[in-house]
């Protein structure tokens, strides 16, 4: 409406554009701005990532419908870990302890390994990695995940730390 009446002003002295600036709604509402097209998406994809429990050793776990978790590792790892070229992993049917190693990721510039962040029995591989191990740099959260596994002790999510959490852990260790 300001704009409206500055283009009147400016425009007093011509007429062939009175009629157009003297509508009393603007040709070009801006009705974009008030509606929240952009906080759908972002709630959605905040949805999916508070869905992530990860562990102090930068491993991630999602649980899926079933009771089944799957697990890979955080953004910081694959970053500071560089172009992963070797995924060692456990076979099927593997029972796992809270916070025991099951497995190893080699780079070009390092090794790193895996632990498993709750107990339970591992139910899949990511049989991809064998030949793409890269996956785990390019897409760490989804394509690049390491295995599924059962939850076998539920309260044992309760000790891993939410998104906002684990980021306020990676700043602490990085100061």
């Amino acid at each position: 409406m300001a704009a409206c009446a500055l283009f009147r002003r400016l425009s007093s002295n011509s007429s062939t554009f009175s009629p157009l600036l003297s509508r009393s709604t603007p040709i070009f509402p801006l009705r974009l701005a008030s509606k929240p097209y952009f906080r759908r998406t972002l709630a959605t994809s905040s949805r999916v990532s508070s869905a992530l429990k990860f562990t102090d050793k930068h491993e991630w776990i999602r649980v899926e419908e079933g009771g089944i978790g799957t697990v890979g590792i955080s953004n910081f790892a694959q970053e500071a870990l560089g172009d992963v070229v070797y995924c060692g992993l456990p076979e099927v049917g593997t029972q796992l302890l809270q916070h025991e190693e099951f497995g190893a990721l080699e780079s070009v510039k390092a090794a790193s390994e895996l632990y498993s962040p709750l107990t339970g029995e591992v139910t899949e591989v990511n049989t991809l990695l064998e030949d793409k191990p890269g996956l785990v740099n390019k897409s760490c959260y989804k394509d690049g995940w390491l295995m599924k596994m059962t939850i076998a002790n539920p309260a044992e999510l309760d000790a891993l730390m939410d998104e906002a959490a684990y980021e306020r852990y990676i700043r602490s260790i990085e100061d």
